[in-house]
């Protein structure tokens, strides 16, 4: 018995917890490394994850929406986000980059700053899952303060 999952095994934790539920139990399990999202986010961007020697945060979208900016990070990577969170914070001073059906012919990707380019993401977001009738995305926050002058 095979279960092929689409994401990431080690951040998307039920995928874990589904295979765990299967009858019969499947009696060897296998996770088979990939290329994560945020991997191949920060690939389409060029840009790397964190500032050097900086923590950064993995979140959901629900989490952003209810705890706000996590306090001690510049950089926020935020999956499963079906909603758009970044709007709900203030836009003054964050760089976003956003990447959906990354790795895929029907890539598309944008960034700049929140306050520019969070209406092009809702909008292209919303036509993108029009049009395919599905749409996996995620995105990369950073304090403008923390960006280097290279980032894009």
């Amino acid at each position: 018995m095979a279960l092929l999952v689409w994401g990431d095994p080690s951040l998307y934790d039920s995928t874990l917890r589904i295979a765990a539920r299967l009858r019969p139990a499947p009696q060897q399990l296998q996770v088979v490394p990939g290329i994560t999202a945020l991997q191949a986010l920060t690939a389409a961007h060029a840009i790397a994850v964190n500032e050097v020697g900086q923590p950064f945060m993995v979140t959901t979208g629900r989490q952003l929406r209810a705890q706000g900016w996590p306090p001690g990070v510049d950089t926020v990577a935020v999956l499963l986000d079906g909603e758009c969170s970044f709007t709900t914070l203030a836009p003054e001073g964050l760089h976003i980059w956003w990447g959906a059906y990354l790795g895929m012919p029907t890539q598309i990707i944008d960034s700049g700053l929140l306050a520019e380019a969070g209406a092009r993401i809702v909008q292209a977001r919303a036509q993108a899952r029009q049009a395919q009738g599905w749409i996996m995305d995620i995105y990369l926050l950073r304090t403008q303060a923390a960006s280097t002058p290279t980032s894009r």
